[in-house]
């Protein structure tokens, strides 16, 4: 099945120079706003009590924030979860107090004013799982970082390596900034997510990186942006009808999946575009910036066995 039928090669890597300077602003944007905003880690991470509560009508989230510092919850987050009617809120451990105790407090200190508040759920995180789990969390991306890099350049060459993880480093930081200018709540879901982003870029990288390499085979003249061009254009009708059937579901998931999901989505909605992006203009400009050449990614000869032998008289 064929979207686009294209006669002539698309020159995508006459972008490739403004494509490299806007993901070194996007890049630097997110690092900035990481360092200032930091990530709005969910309790799975920080620890705490996670309240949800449930209100006749429309919630007033100033007056809850208002009656939640009356009652000395001054560090409580307080927001809307999957409807104006529903609330969840957020507050970090506090040594020697159990969570279901806290729940009682906030639960009275809402009520005070006589209003019918339903306690949904409430869950605890200790602070010391929260340190653990971001721990690991990262262990786990850095990890899958360096295996993809030894498996790309023994499998194709390290100037492929070095692009394709460059692609990686730039979905994982675009998308880790986008959480943190939204300031989405970030937790367990969402690493899965940015762990799957990883997958799903390799994925579409490793099918280009193979195209490219066969093309850098077959065609015996042409300069390597040339060949790269063309290798993108044959691969262009795979890589639109694969991102445009994830991005499908994904917004399903998005606008049906409810609230408990919606970090989730989002995430692999913006990594899927990200990483199809960075698959074109990031991993296969790396690879022509540091010199890809046909003598690259030939073959070894071999010799064959009795060839220097001398012929017999």
């Amino acid at each position: 099945m064929q979207l686009l039928k294209l006669s002539e090669t698309v020159n995508f890597m006459r972008l490739r120079m403004p494509a490299m300077v806007l993901s070194t602003l996007l890049i630097l944007g997110s690092l900035v706003s990481l360092g200032i905003n930091k990530l709005n880690w969910g309790l799975d991470f920080t620890g705490g009590t996670l309240i949800e509560v449930g209100y006749p009508e429309a919630a007033k989230l100033e007056s809850i924030r208002d009656q939640l510092n009356a009652a000395t919850f001054e560090d409580a987050i307080v927001q809307n979860f999957g409807s104006s009617q529903d609330v969840l809120i957020r507050i970090a451990p506090r040594e020697g107090v159990k969570a279901a105790t806290i729940g009682d407090q906030v639960l009275a200190a809402l009520r005070a004013d006589g209003t019918d508040v339903d306690m949904r759920r409430i869950e605890f995180v200790g602070p010391n799982v929260g340190d653990e789990l971001t721990e690991q969390g990262g262990l786990a991306m850095l990890v899958a970082l360096i295996c993809i890099l030894v498996y790309v350049a023994m499998r194709f060459e390290w100037r492929f390596a070095l692009g394709s993880v460059s692609a990686l480093v730039h979905d994982v930081i675009l998308t880790l900034g986008l959480f943190s200018v939204l300031q989405i709540e970030f937790d367990l879901t969402v690493l899965a997510a940015v762990l799957a982003v990883i997958g799903y870029s390799l994925n579409d990288t490793i099918v280009v990186s193979d195209r490219i390499r066969e093309n850098f085979r077959k065609i015996r003249k042409g300069e390597p942006e040339e060949i790269v061009n063309i290798s993108l254009t044959q691969t262009l009708n795979r890589t639109i009808i694969t991102s445009l059937t994830t991005v499908l579901v994904l917004l399903a998931l998005f606008y049906k999946g409810g609230a408990l999901i919606h970090g989730f989505a989002t995430a692999l909605l913006f990594g899927v575009i990200v990483g199809t992006y960075s698959s074109i203009y990031i991993a296969s400009s790396v690879a022509l910036a540091l010199g890809i050449s046909k003598e690259d990614l030939m073959p070894p000869q071999v010799e064959k066995e009795g060839a220097d032998l001398d012929p017999m008289p």
